[in-house]
């Protein structure tokens, strides 16, 4: 079986195919998902989704792409964490791909789920674009070792990802990972251990190939893992079986 360890199932794009969705996931063997929350004017619909389903868990944090939203307070996120289907805090991170100028705003805001990371005991899901140096720091500045956690949909080099993983985070990687181009990326899946390694969809972005530029789902994560047992040389049911460990032992989670 196979897990989704990233996705939006609360977005427009999926929200109203639910059952064909869930139909696609057994069919391609995906157990379970990770839907995550990126604002909380939608928290409720994330928590709402997990609540309904038993094969769906939850995260609750503040995208860093959006500007114009309720700012989180760790007192918040910590008390929000504590139902029983959120099993982390995120996604969070930077971004200074998509936003300029005085970002000191996202900074703050990262620091800010660290630390609740930390207060509430649950690991960190993290998004970093085009700022990786700032990222790495603020994560050794406020602790998040502690906690550990995700560098989810990972495109950086080799050497972030070993600075990531110095810090007892894993590693996921999304259908970019089967893109032809993505020919470093190709290079980290070969290199991370692969009791770090996570695999995740972040849908509806990002489908793999055969199915790029299309709707992507939780079902499409296979062909994530199919192209990481190809770069691996090793049988897919190993990918399969290691990655879904990975999940249970990150969020704390059973199998269901």
């Amino acid at each position: 079986m196979l897990i989704d360890s990233h996705c939006h199932l609360d977005f427009p794009e999926l929200a109203g195919n639910l059952d064909e969705i869930f139909a696609r996931m057994r069919t391609n063997q995906v157990s379970h998902a990770l839907c995550v929350s990126v604002n909380l004017e939608d928290f409720p619909k994330v928590l709402a989704l997990a609540e309904a389903h038993a094969h769906l868990f939850a995260s609750v944090g503040v995208h860093p792409d959006y500007p114009d939203v309720d700012e989180p307070a760790a007192d918040d996120l910590v008390r929000l964490a504590q139902h029983p289907k959120i099993v982390a805090i995120g996604e969070t991170g930077l971004d200074y791909y998509r936003l300029s100028g005085d970002l000191e705003w996202q900074r703050q805001r990262f620091r800010t789920h660290i630390r609740a990371a930390r207060n509430c005991g649950k690991p960190l899901i993290i998004h970093t674009r085009s700022a990786a140096d700032d990222t790495l720091r603020l994560m050794r500045e406020e602790g998040a070792r502690e906690v550990g956690g995700v560098m989810h949909c990972f495109t950086e080099s080799w050497p972030v990802a070993e600075a990531a993983l110095e810090l007892g985070f894993y590693i996921s990687f999304s259908g970019i990972v089967t893109f032809k181009n993505a020919k470093a990326l190709k290079e980290v899946a070969q290199k991370v251990p692969f009791e770090r390694m996570l695999i995740e969809t972040d849908s509806p972005y990002l489908a793999p190939a055969p199915h790029r530029g299309k709707t992507n789902d939780p079902s499409l994560v296979k062909h994530v893992a199919e192209e990481i047992a190809r770069l691996r040389g090793c049988e897919y049911d190993l990918v399969a079986t290691q990655t879904t460990s990975n999940f249970y032992r990150l969020f704390n989670t059973i199998g269901q």
